[in-house]
């Protein structure tokens, strides 16, 4: 089944291109550190990988204001979307194709080398990361940076105190990457990938972040719950009755500045195309 055929676990409808928005805002920090640490400059062409609705590549693309930005995206609509809003921001540096990531070259269409690579929450759902890292390290010029920011140990993710509901919620999400090819701790293979096609690991740190009720971060979990965990019912992975406990458990954090959660892992990476 190509990749095309294959539905992105999470959907591709507006409850996801909200959630989406929100994400890229609390996360928006992180990635322009990461890629000011990979050295992006004013005239450099970026490649967005699995570039979604396009929340990162607008602000690529500003950062890159005489240079280039080029998503691919297996979504039709998200790139449409990327499009669109192109358009309405005054970007005309940056464009959206539809292509499989884990076959660059066709839809791309000639326009490497690239200077920087991202690639955020991607390779945890596709079904050959090592493809993908090994696409993305041709398309590069020699120097050029691939940045990565995925999961690793997804399954420490929890609330304080530990709450059953979340604990099977968790698990319900694992099983439903994995069943489709994914992998939630990827970024354990990364750095092999990287090492086996040309690219050379100089950044490696973790992101580990809590919150509580009332603190902006609480939001990314509060959301992706709410927008997943009812798919989660859908797909027969968690029962009904456990996923209103689990809405229940998020209320109470609400409620109660004692308690909080820690949100899974993210792993950033730095390689450099030898």
């Amino acid at each position: 089944m190509s990749a095309a055929e294959r539905p992105y676990v999470l959907g591709t409808g507006a409850d996801e291109l909200a959630r989406l928005g929100q994400q890229h805002r609390l996360w928006s920090d992180a990635a322009v550190r990461a890629w000011r640490r990979a050295g992006i400059a004013p005239t450099h062409r970026v490649l967005d990988v699995g570039c979604g609705p396009g929340f990162a590549a607008f602000d690529l693309a500003q950062l890159v204001p005489h240079g280039a930005v080029v998503g691919v995206d297996e979504s039709p609509g998200f790139v449409a979307h990327t499009h669109t809003q192109a358009q309405l921001r005054g970007l005309p540096n940056l464009q959206a194709v539809v292509g499989d990531v884990h076959d660059l070259a066709p839809a791309l269409r000639g326009q490497a080398p690239f200077d920087l690579a991202y690639a955020r929450w991607v390779l945890c759902f596709v079904r050959d990361p090592e493809a993908v890292v090994a696409g993305v390290a041709a398309q590069l010029r020699p120097g050029g940076a691939l940045v990565v920011h995925d999961y690793f140990n997804y399954g420490a993710m929890t609330m304080a105190p530990r709450r059953r509901s979340h604990d099977l919620a968790v698990a319900a999400t694992i099983r439903s990457w994995r069943e489709r090819g994914g992998d939630p701790d990827v970024m354990a293979r990364v750095p092999a990938f990287c090492a086996a096609h040309g690219l050379e690991v100089e950044h490696l740190q973790v992101h580990v972040r809590a919150a509580r009720g009332t603190d902006a971060m609480f939001a990314w979990l509060d959301t992706w719950w709410r927008t997943f965990a009812p798919k989660l019912v859908a797909m027969g992975l968690l029962a009904q009755a456990d996923c209103d406990e689990l809405f229940g458990d998020l209320a109470e954090i609400q409620r109660d500045p004692t308690r909080f959660v820690q949100c899974p892992s993210v792993y950033e990476l730095v390689a450099r195309r030898r």
